[in-house]
């Protein structure tokens, strides 16, 4: 008995061994791993499945020590004889040619279909055929087979039951047999038909499951997905941001602004993207987006043509991009772009083209003064299907003919040439080219470059004035005014995703607004609570309105203990500052003193706590931004978020940059820092946009709560425990006195928790009050109205001080404010004395001292 279990436990052992996760530190270069597949594989359905697909999203997850390629084809079999076997593919021939590392295998759904599974007898041997074929290339790849995800439906004839029943018997007996692993997709998504709009192919959500389950059986550990805006790797690219992904498994890429222009213009290189950066360089600083794919065998041909239609159509609908594209064309390139162009006229802004082949019997054929290049040559003829040489030299069809649609769109075309090319001839090529397209009333300009050096028989050339280029790009452009993106004006550094997880999972969540008088009237707050209510139906919220008229962050410090955690546990906390940050005197210091208290005391409350800071518009940030300068509270705002990973809204520089884009006014639509319900409206909208984007994704079943890590404070000074200590609890001398209902006589008005309140009061100048408090900061609240006075405070026997209570709006009402008397103290117990002077500001009619608390910072 003893001998059989160690038999068992050695077998098991054995099974185990070739299910170990992939080692990276055991390659010298990124692991590269080949997905091979079917539609689900590909991406069907899903709306951007550069981004989206399971291998994408499992690149991302994996890192930078992997390389993932997608090679899914949609409808295709693994059965030989199958409606259409991958076998017969492009794709199966890219993915052995791509010697992966690791080979991840997702078919078999197709294979159900009555067409195909009649031929389910080969079905084991066609798939171990497969995995032999595999195994033997050179890179010997490790294999993983994966059961298909379950079929909700008999949809294009694919069979549930038999993909249970019949396809994964034998993915698992290959399985055995090879010792390979099998990756359970089934049960990964099993019950999840909300996933599957069409029954057969998963979401994005979906896919990220498939890509999460995928990323533990070849790493061994829990996976995370990784969200992302675009496609493939961000890469530094001359300074700005590119992202190389595959589409279709072709290279592409895209260089994005730090800030669209208006009406998101773009460029389109069509060959060698690197060469002459500098104009696209420019461009992009000026707001434009350069966009590339590697078509580059193709040379034009229609098939290229509809490639590129297809990666216009991708461009325009997922990302926004203008409807009208500038065209790059060097050398090659431009057979791509006039032909394109050509095709669809109304999709160009305009053309430029550098050095640009116009008629392919130049170049490549070389049936001209250019000498041609026997090579490319053979390759166009291929790319166009010409069965003979001649029908390449009849075809009637190149960029130098049927202008006349191009002509009539008015599309405007720059032509960068050296004088002596004899490569690409301007004889043959740009001269006729313009001559026709001008003669057809098309705008055409040709701009000899003869400063610099030229090179490669007169083919290379610096451009002499590459600012002129960029100019012609530019002005090419109508002038539109569409709305500007709320997204530009969001800095996402956390997506909401533990807030998410509570609401969706708990059905219950607490959600708190702190801060001024736009957070404390009616409006945006309001349909943040509608919306939230409607995003999660099945959740009880409970919401904190813990907005008060006038305060900014220090008071928020101070009282978040009272206000904000007065019923338990916050879930999402939505936090505002910047306006009376400004108004109320608080320094660059204590703008971070009080912010950062706030968000690590709300942090120690709750580790898990999603917070979102967002800065509101006033005429001074206005002013600012307007000169090119970010207002000194926001910075401060943001050094706090950058430093604690936490999402922000800059309302203040949205409201400003709309207003100046035309789409409405300050003064007719906004109105005032007390925003109209217009103006509450665009904040509420811009905040949707932002959750929305933030909930865009999905909780998945094994997601777990994230504790925020708490980095070094930036100030140690910061108000992290601050606390609100009623002014009454103080031990009286005489001229002080404590009033336990107290109301103004001089019918100004009052705000809440400042007036039928406990107050220490000393209306004419007396004795000195001491306060003994325990903490490292100090300060008193006051109820500051038009008789407001002075006084005068020390700590610790320190030098005296004066503070004047009197503000800007006393007149108008007995004023919540807050004065700070010392921070940065040491820690321990310390005496605050404060002794009302007879001096007074001219404006005050009095020298009244109205303290509601004192506050601290234990």
């Amino acid at each position: 008995m003893k001998q059989t279990s160690l038999f068992l436990m050695f077998l098991f052992l054995i099974s185990i061994g070739f299910a170990q996760p992939v080692d990276p530190s055991k390659y010298a270069s990124p692991i590269k791993v080949a997905c091979i597949g079917n539609s689900i594989t590909y991406g069907s359905g899903i709306s951007d499945r550069p981004r989206d697909s399971y291998p994408s999203q499992l690149a991302r997850m994996l890192g930078e020590k992997w390389e993932v390629r997608n090679f899914g084809v949609g409808g295709r079999t693994l059965l030989k004889k199958g409606d259409n076997p991958y076998w017969k593919e492009e794709a199966y021939s890219q993915a052995k040619a791509f010697l992966p590392d690791v080979v991840v295998i997702k078919m078999g759904t197709n294979d159900s279909k009555p067409q195909n599974w009649k031929f389910s007898s080969e079905f084991y041997t066609d798939y171990l055929a497969m995995v032999t074929e595999l195994k033997n290339l050179p890179s010997h790849p490790r294999i993983y087979l994966c059961k298909p995800v379950p079929a909700y439906g008999n949809r294009w004839g694919i069979n549930d039951s038999i993909i249970v029943h019949e396809v994964i018997p034998v993915i698992e007996k290959i399985a055995k047999k090879e010792k390979l692993t099998v990756i359970d997709l089934y049960s990964a998504l099993s019950t999840k038909s909300d996933l599957f709009p069409d029954q057969i192919h998963p979401n994005a959500e979906g896919a990220g499951l498939m890509a999460k389950t995928i990323y533990k059986a070849l790493t061994g550990n829990e996976g995370i997905l990784v969200q992302a805006q675009y496609p493939g790797k961000p890469i530094d690219w001359h300074g700005f941001t590119k992202y190389d992904f595959q589409i279709d498994r072709r290279n592409a890429r895209i260089v994005i602004p730090d800030k669209a222009a208006t009406g998101k213009p773009w460029v389109w290189r069509a060959r060698f993207p690197d060469w002459h950066y500098q104009m696209d360089s420019i461009l992009i600083r000026k707001g434009f987006h350069v966009v590339y794919i590697d078509t580059d065998e193709l040379l034009g041909s229609p098939g290229c043509v509809e490639i590129w239609n297809n990666f216009y159509n991708y461009l325009i609908t997922q990302y926004g991009l203008n409807k009208k594209v500038a065209l790059e064309g060097v050398s090659r390139g431009g057979l791509y772009v006039f032909n394109f162009a050509k095709k669809y006229p109304e999709r160009i802004a305009c053309i430029y083209a550098e050095a640009p082949v116009c008629d392919f019997k130049s170049w490549p054929g070389g049936k001209g003064a250019g000498k041609g290049d026997a090579e490319s040559w053979k390759l166009l003829i291929k790319a166009y299907n010409f069965k003979t040489e001649q029908e390449a030299l009849n075809y009637k069809d190149n960029p130098i003919e049927n202008l006349e649609n191009l002509a009539a769109a008015k599309v405007p075309l720059l032509f960068q040439i050296g004088l002596h090319d004899s490569i690409v001839p301007p004889d043959e090529n740009t001269y006729i080219l313009a001559n026709k397209y001008i003669r057809l009333g098309g705008p055409a300009m040709i701009y000899p470059n003869t400063l610099g050096k030229q090179s490669l028989q007169w083919h290379h050339f610096p451009i002499d004035d590459v600012k002129c280029s960029a100019d012609f790009i530019r002005n090419s452009y109508p002038e539109i005014n569409p709305k500007l993106d709320s997204r530009n004006y969001h800095t996402m550094r956390s997506k909401l995703h533990n807030a998410q997880m509570i609401f969706e999972r708990e059905k219950k969540g607490r959600v708190a607004f702190l801060g001024g008088s736009i957070t404390a009237m009616n409006g945006w707050r309001d349909s943040i609570c509608v919306y939230l209510q409607k995003h999660f139906p099945d959740t009880k919220f409970d919401f904190i309105a813990a907005g008060i008229p006038s305060f900014g962050s220090t008071p928020g410090a101070f009282r978040f203990e009272r206000d904000v955690l007065k019923n338990g546990k916050v879930d999402l906390l939505f936090e505002e500052a910047a306006v009376n940050d400004r108004v109320n005197g608080f320094g660059p210091e204590t703008q971070i003193l009080g912010m950062e208290g706030i968000v690590r005391h709300a942090r120690e409350s709750n580790p898990a706590m999603d917070i979102v800071i967002m800065h509101f518009v006033d005429p001074d940030k206005m002013a600012e931004y307007r000169k090119g300068i970010t207002p000194p509270e926001i910075q401060n705002h943001e050094k706090v978020a950058a430093h604690y990973g936490i999402s922000t809204i800059n309302l203040a520089k949205e409201v400003t940059e709309r207003i100046d884009n035309g789409e409405f006014t300050w003064e007719n639509d906004f109105k005032n820092l007390h925003p109209s319900p217009f103006g509450q409206h665009i904040y509420y909208q811009s905040m949707k946009t932002f959750l929305e984007t933030c909930w865009s994704g999905f909780v998945a079943d094994d997601d777990k709560l994230t504790a925020y890590p708490l980095p070094a404070k930036l100030n140690e000074a910061s108000y992290t425990k601050g606390i609100l200590i009623p002014a009454v609890n103080a031990k009286l001398v005489k001229g002080w006195q404590a009033i336990h209902n107290w109301t103004p006589t001089d019918k100004t008005g009052t705000r809440d928790d400042f007036t039928n309140v406990s107050m220490l009061v000393a209306e004419t100048p007396g004795e000195t009050l001491k306060f003994d408090f325990e903490g490292n900061a100090v300060g008193i609240a006051v109820a500051s109205g038009l008789d407001a006075g002075m006084v005068e405070f020390r700590i610790d026997k320190g030098d005296w001080k004066k503070q004047d209570l009197y503000t800007q709006w006393s007149s108008q009402l007995h004023l919540p404010w807050f004065y700070t008397m010392g921070y940065g103290l040491k820690e321990g117990s310390h005496r605050l004395e404060i002794s009302v002077l007879p001096e007074k500001n001219i404006q005050s009619k009095g020298t009244a001292c109205r303290i509601r608390y004192f506050y601290v910072n234990k």
